[in-house]
């Protein structure tokens, strides 16, 4: 094995270590894959093949697999004869921050995913629940399409369904009213299908299933949810650019928590993300192209970053000053370092793409670098690491 690789296993696993977890429950064929693919964008087949066991009884999805942002569990042993959710919760315990329950509209036999999710609320009270009512147009009658715009918003958004969707949505969440603890509950009505199955359109209710995520979900979860490719519209290549830069931002921010590590680590998952985000758009990083990025950074950006560096270094060697305050500052500033460079990168490669000169990768640099600090201080509100 190359050092290349251990470096890049070592990267991933800093970034699993971090990443939050969005627990799936739901019985076989409800709909899971389907919303992570139109999460993350991801084909069936890459989810298939990213799958890998954890449990007897659940499997995880990391998503980036290079340095994930967020991790999706997916229980499957739901409604199989003496199937005991205990292993799977005691596994979500420490990682899970979100309960996604994923229902098929018509299904109205969900006793055992109704009964996963109370035990796991008796543990864990104030985890958020959001239900995805899956597959709407199996309740459709013949010829029936979406309703546009999306009306399944308010108190009486049921009403909009035609019948018998309607009385199918308003069953399966009273299914759910008894359920104890304080954690919000919520219900989004999605039908995510394959273009060719004639649907308009395939990933119908996506924005309210985010919205809804957004919403419920802890700093860390709803963070990691703006920056999937499936939650902004825009260039494809782009909003998979952002995932991806987003997971090595949080594996820097988590290694520079460390005395003296930050000074091997930073700069390597920094060279990593820049050859990762070059793979994404295709474009080859060389001599030429290295210094005319830089160029376009600035003498001045690049100074301010190598001189705030070596002095967050050097403040994290100061016994008990420098492995708290010292070393969360340090944290922080590398996460946000390592996002601004990864935005700069990829404003850089998508100009590149077109033809045309990168005159303001310093702007977006400065821009993105105000963000993120922004955003270190959302997933830790006492300004620590960026966990």
């Amino acid at each position: 094995m190359t050092n290349f690789a251990v470096t890049h296993n070592a990267i991933s696993d800093q970034a699993r270590r971090l990443a939050p977890v969005v627990w799936l429950i739901g019985k076989v064929q409800s709909g899971k894959t389907s919303i992570i693919r139109t999460l993350t964008g991801a084909g069936d087949a890459e989810i298939g093949a990213g799958f890998r066991a954890c449990t007897k009884t659940a499997r995880i999805f990391d998503f980036p697999q290079e340095a994930p942002i967020i991790r999706f569990l997916d229980t499957r042993g739901l409604g199989e004869v003496a199937y005991d959710p205990a292993t799977d919760i005691a596994y979500s315990e420490d990682r899970a921050h979100l309960m996604l329950v994923v229902v098929k509209a018509m299904d109205s036999e969900q006793g055992a995913v109704v009964e996963t999710v109370r035990a796991a609320r008796q543990r864990h009270p104030d985890w958020p629940v959001a239900v995805a009512q899956t597959t709407l147009h199996e309740g459709y009658a013949p010829g029936h399409r979406h309703a546009q715009p999306y009306p399944f918003t308010g108190e009486d958004a049921d009403g909009a369904a035609p019948e018998p969707l309607g009385r199918a949505l308003v069953h399966q969440r009273s299914l759910f009213a008894a359920l104890r603890g304080k954690g919000p509950l919520c219900f989004v009505p999605v039908d995510f299908t394959q273009p060719e199955d004639g649907l308009d359109p395939p990933d119908y209710g996506r924005e309210a299933l985010i919205a809804a995520l957004v919403a419920v979900a802890p700093a860390a979860v709803r963070l990691a949810v703006q920056e999937l490719p499936g939650a902004a519209d825009g260039e494809a290549l782009t909003r998979a650019a952002n995932a991806h830069i987003l997971g090595f931002a949080a594996a820097a921010g988590a290694s520079d928590a460390l005395p003296v590590a930050g000074v091997v680590t930073v700069p390597v998952l920094q060279a990593a993300m820049l050859r990762q985000l070059a793979k994404l758009y295709d474009i080859g990083w060389d001599r030429r192209s290295y210094a005319e990025f830089l160029a376009a950074l600035g003498t001045g950006t690049l100074l301010r970053t190598a001189s705030t560096f070596g002095v967050r270094q050097l403040v994290k060697l100061v016994p008990v000053y420098g492995q708290t305050v010292g070393a969360a500052t340090a944290a922080a500033a590398s996460f946000a370092a390592t996002y601004a460079i990864g935005k700069a990168a990829s404003y850089y490669l998508v100009q590149r793409r077109r033809g045309v000169a990168a005159d303001d990768v310093a702007t977006v640099y400065r821009q993105a670098l105000r963000n993120a600090f922004r955003m270190a201080q959302q997933r830790d509100p006492q300004g620590g690491s960026p966990r």
